[in-house]
């Protein structure tokens, strides 16, 4: 499809404005024309940019700027406030259900300019803008990555789909840091793919003096064998930890209070196997095979993905970091449903040939563990609630049993089954 149609730039010839000839008698597509002038694709644009405009300043003005009960803000701020006056960060009480401060303090000294903002309004405002900003600019990163025309109708639609997404939305809500680090994560494989390799390295880089959510995702430049970007990655916390430990009065409270928390499995707000299984009382073995199963299920689904890294590099890449960062979700001690944005990378994909979301199976996971509908029934509220609590788990599991059952059936098969060997696909 052309640039005005919205897809690829791959400078094939316009298809016919008409439907193609259908032997059963069915139609297969819709007409590119209406009428004389008018095209689909240019009324796709004018109905989906208003829509994904309007969309976007609800969730940035109103229902971020409402804010909610859960308010991962109000702890940063804190935090850096008494970082900057030299008071101890560490000092809460982690027992309460409360969100609690868990960044290192590496996080404290690059989330310390919200604190020189007197006005805590203010402050939260402008950290709800810089993620909201953030997560934009990520998504025309990944245009650029999948090599999708920005002009096009797909850009509203992009954007339509990414704010209505319960993880975005929680995200500017809750005011979250996670809009950067997504921002980080598509930053890093964009400049993979681009070979940035040192760059590449300073994205990941940030995102780990901020949280180490994105850390298995080395991986990638690992199996290629780029230590580029290894560099980055290592020195910029390196020496964020170095001078927050230095400017924290408390630093050791981090290791000796901080730490032992984040590796416990709480039974609220967590929607990993562990934490599901705590919130349900099912015996601990059970939840130690089914972790285990998902670790396996991971590795073997990154395995087979390699065969991809020569010959379709950004469908390597989107996927295996979604398959990866799907495991980690899932079989980690904290599961957030909200962590789903990093997700996006692979969902895109279906946009690429041998993808493995083109199915309905993949975009019923999609549902699951990006949907704002609340489950909760008052006519059966057992299963209502049961669904409430799972749906997210239930989506990472079937996402990754997608990928993976795809890539088996492709290997079962040598006319489905495509291997390059790098020496082939350098020539």
């Amino acid at each position: 499809m052309t640039p005005e149609g919205g897809a690829r730039r791959t400078g094939a010839p316009r298809s016919a404005s008409g439907p193609r000839d259908d032997p059963t008698g069915t139609l297969l597509t819709v007409p590119m024309t209406i009428g004389r002038t008018t095209t689909v694709p240019r009324v796709l644009a004018h109905v989906l940019w208003p829509l994904a405009v309007m969309t976007v300043i609800h969730r940035v003005l109103i229902r971020a700027v409402n804010g909610s009960v859960t308010n991962d803000f109000g702890t940063v701020y804190v935090a850096t406030r008494h970082f900057l006056a030299g008071e101890p960060v560490y000092a809460e009480n982690l027992l309460t259900v409360q969100p609690h401060y868990l960044y290192a303090p590496s996080g404290t000294l690059l989330l310390a300019p919200f604190g020189v903002i007197d006005d805590y309004s203010i402050a939260r405002w402008l950290f709800i803008l810089v993620n909201a900003a953030a997560i934009l600019a990520a998504l025309w990163l990944l245009m650029r990555l999948f090599d999708l025309d920005v002009r096009s109708y797909v850009t509203p639609a992009l954007i339509l789909a990414t704010f209505l997404t319960e993880a975005v939305t929680n995200t500017l809500v809750f005011t979250n840091v996670n809009g950067v680090i997504f921002l980080c994560q598509v930053a890093f494989l964009y400049l993979l793919h681009r070979r940035r390799l040192w760059w590449s390295g300073v994205a990941m880089g940030v995102s780990l003096a901020i949280k180490p959510m994105l850390a298995p995702l080395l991986f990638l430049p690992l199996v290629r064998r780029q230590w580029q970007p290894f560099v980055a990655s290592a020195a910029i916390p390196a020496a964020a930890m170095a001078a927050g430990w230095a400017l924290t009065v408390d630093a050791r409270a981090y290791v000796d209070k901080t730490l032992p928390y984040m590796g416990e499995v709480r039974n609220y707000y967590n929607s990993s196997l562990a934490g599901l299984g705590v919130y349900y009382g099912v015996p601990e073995p059970l939840v130690l095979v089914a972790r285990i199963l998902v670790v396996v299920a991971t590795l073997v689904a990154v395995w087979l993905l390699l065969d991809y890294r020569h010959n379709h590099e950004v469908l390597w890449l989107a996927t295996t970091s979604g398959v990866i960062l799907t495991g980690v979700f899932l079989v980690s001690s904290l599961g957030q449903m909200y962590y789903s944005m990093t997700l996006i990378p692979l969902l895109l994909t279906v946009v690429l040939d041998h993808s493995f979301v083109r199915n309905w199976v993949a975009w019923l996971a999609a549902y699951g563990c990006l949907t704002l509908d609340y489950w909760e029934s008052e006519r059966w509220p057992y299963y209502g609630r049961l669904l409430e609590f799972s749906h997210p788990t239930l989506g990472w599991l079937l996402l990754l049993a997608t990928v993976l059952v795809g890539l088996l059936w492709r290997r079962t098969d040598p006319r489905r089954h495509e291997r390059i060997a790098p020496a082939a696909a350098a020539a």
